[in-house]
């Protein structure tokens, strides 16, 4: 049931945003800054972006003591969301569920104490809009963040995620397939 409702909510979010969209699976970006590098110094396809971002939802997937692993459901596509001007990032998400009776807030919370002295600047909600224990790993340079809770059946952890923010060439569609 949770994919569906998710399916049908990001359906209903594309459609409202594509209308006629071509597929725009090739076109290029630029990041807004990059470890390193000056703003918009290296080039960045929106597929690179949900590369790094799913594969850091995969990391935090990972994190989790095995056996409490059941599925792992990294949704295909996202969406574009505007950072501001000509900037946009990529939006995902992926949901896990746990063996039958696990408790989510202490699988939380692990993962809050994994990342405490990383990258990330942590934020947590509790309770969150869905009433349980949320964190977020939010990069303090850039948009990207991962927002990890309780998702919308018993025994499921969501994971939603955003990356970087890079430049979109003006003039491009930002809907579509990503």
């Amino acid at each position: 049931m949770i994919s569906v409702r998710y399916v049908a909510a990001v359906l209903v979010l594309l459609l409202g945003l594509a209308g006629c969209a071509r597929d725009s699976s090739a076109v290029p970006a630029h990041t807004s800054s990059t470890e390193g590098e000056t703003p918009g110094a290296k080039e960045l396809m929106w597929q690179e972006a949900k590369a790094r971002t799913q594969a850091m939802e995969l990391e935090i997937v990972n994190s989790i003591p095995e056996g409490k692993v059941v599925k792992v459901d990294l949704k295909a596509t996202g969406t574009l969301l505007n950072c501001g001007g000509p900037l946009v990032n990529w939006n995902g998400g992926t949901i896990v569920t746990l063996s039958a009776g696990t408790e989510l807030e202490p699988l939380v919370r692990a993962l809050e104490a994994k990342y405490q002295d990383s990258r990330f600047t942590i934020k947590t909600r509790d309770p969150s809009p869905a009433g349980s224990y949320e964190v977020q790993l939010r990069s303090p340079d850039t948009a990207e963040i991962y927002i990890i809770g309780a998702g919308w059946d018993p025994d499921t952890i969501l994971i939603t995620s955003s990356s970087e923010c890079f430049t979109w060439p003006e003039g491009e569609y930002k809907g579509g397939k990503f």
